[in-house]
């Protein structure tokens, strides 16, 4: 796109200068178009993403946990229902009309009807409807901790992305180097040869060395643009690959806090552990209440009428229901035998928790056990190695034979490291997972 716009920006300055003789005209012209051609640079600009930006950008627009998130508001709608009081009932009643007429009186069909009203209200005793709110709210807790794990674990899936982009650019520098230095052997072979300090067979050995610098290059392009797509994937992002990249350090860090201090902070931040406690608090809500509802709620009533040719009178009622078989007892034992099984389940999940964080912190001591003498001993060695047969390869005190190999030596190191710090990010991404909140950035 840029030289797009250095090639349209020179069609324009020769445009300008043939114009000389209207130069006053010309020139507010060609400043017009050059800022268009700036406005055009900056559209058609690559956006670098640092690993904060994607995750802003995966939270407001992942449609997985979107759609997860609308799972809370429902269970939050619940509660709404749960804490409605009964409605009361209300009757009206018309009776005594006359049907057939007396020889004597005349035909009245409504005269001396019987008109009444009465309203009546059940009432819920032992706090039935604050027990089934405690209990509704649980469940929005239990809900919202269940959508804080789903959001942990798609996070991790995104940093796993995010971390295959950041080693498919590193192996895409590193292709790209090892194969700007190669084409500098090669231009320094063939003017060797010109001078007849090395044989034709080396030259043409050297110049087949250089398919495989050029492989690696264009696999490790297609990895990169792979990459992408995958991440722009998971931020439901339709932007084209060429302006999407991504930016963060590819590094380790040697040092690492105690397995305890990992452990003790996964205790009291996964969300799945928060969801399992909380659903062992729900299930011993969910037992006061169907203990309640093994109690009867009487139903108060009032009523009015007039019964002519009497005058009017009033009368009230109270009805309560005789549980004398069916008192819950079923709800009672199942919510019981809920509290033992949602309590092992949580046990279970500790159990898991800890597992996860010593199993994520082991692989990650591991990695930085293997990466440490690399960054201090390895690279600069094979660098080292490298130079020291490409000089002596060069004045006649090497063979191609070490010359090629010193070079296979020095890329394969190159690569082993790169491979190791993605090793090591993965694995770090793990152990923020195990834990459940980033406690290595």
């Amino acid at each position: 796109m840029v030289l797009r716009a250095a090639v349209f920006q020179q069609w324009i300055a020769w445009v300008c200068s043939c114009a000389a003789p209207v130069a006053r005209v010309t020139r507010p012209l060609y400043l017009g178009l050059l800022l268009c051609i700036v406005a055009t640079q900056q559209a058609w600009a690559q956006r670098t993403y640092s690993w904060e930006e994607i995750r802003e950008e995966f939270k407001k627009t992942n449609p997985t946990l979107q759609a997860d998130l609308v799972t809370v508001d429902e269970s939050r709608a619940m509660e709404i229902t749960a804490f409605l009081r009964p409605n009361p009932n209300l009757s009206l009643l018309f009776d005594q009309f006359t049907i057939f007429p007396t020889p004597n009186t005349p035909y009245r069909p409504v005269y001396g009807v019987l008109e009444s009203g009465s309203v009546s209200y059940l009432y819920e005793r032992q706090h039935k409807r604050d027990l089934r709110l405690e209990s509704a709210r649980k469940a929005t807790g239990i809900a919202t901790s269940v959508h804080a794990d789903l959001e942990r674990t798609l996070l991790f899936t995104l940093r796993n992305a995010f971390v295959q982009a950041l080693q498919a650019k590193a192996f895409f520098d590193i292709a790209k180097q090892d194969l700007e230095y190669w084409d500098k052997v090669v231009e320094i072979s063939k003017e060797r040869f010109k001078a007849g300090d090395i044989a034709k067979i080396d030259l043409s050995r050297i110049v087949l060395q250089r398919t495989q610098y050029e492989s690696d290059y264009v696999t490790a392009q297609v990895n990169l643009r792979t990459a992408k797509i995958a991440l722009l994937m998971l931020l439901n992002d339709r932007t084209p690959v060429e302006k999407f990249d991504v930016s963060g350090p590819y590094d380790f860090h040697d040092q690492l806090m105690a397995l305890e201090e990992f452990r003790q902070i996964a205790m009291a931040t996964r969300p799945d552990l928060k969801a399992a406690v909380e659903t062992v608090d729900k299930a011993k809500t969910d037992n006061r209440l169907a203990i309640a509802n093994g109690t009867a709620d009487p139903t108060f009533g009032g009523d009015i009428g007039r019964n002519p040719p009497l005058p009017s009178y009033i009368g009230f009622s109270l009805s309560v229901p005789l549980r004398i078989f069916d008192r819950n007892q079923g709800e009672k034992l199942r919510t019981k035998l809920e509290i033992d099984r949602t309590d092992k389940t949580r046990r279970a999940a500790e159990a898991q928790v800890l597992s996860d964080v010593d199993t994520a912190y082991a692989t990650t001591a591991s990695t930085i056990e293997l990466l440490i003498p690399y960054r201090s001993e390895y690279l600069p060695l094979a660098t080292e190695v490298r130079d020291t047969v490409t000089f002596a390869y060069d004045h006649g005190g090497a063979s191609l034979l070490d010359f090629l190999d010193a070079q296979k030596e020095y890329r394969d190191t190159q690569l082993n490291f790169v491979n190791l710090v993605g090793s090591y990010l993965t694995a770090a991404s793990q152990l923020n997972l195990a834990v459940g909140r980033e406690v290595i950035p």
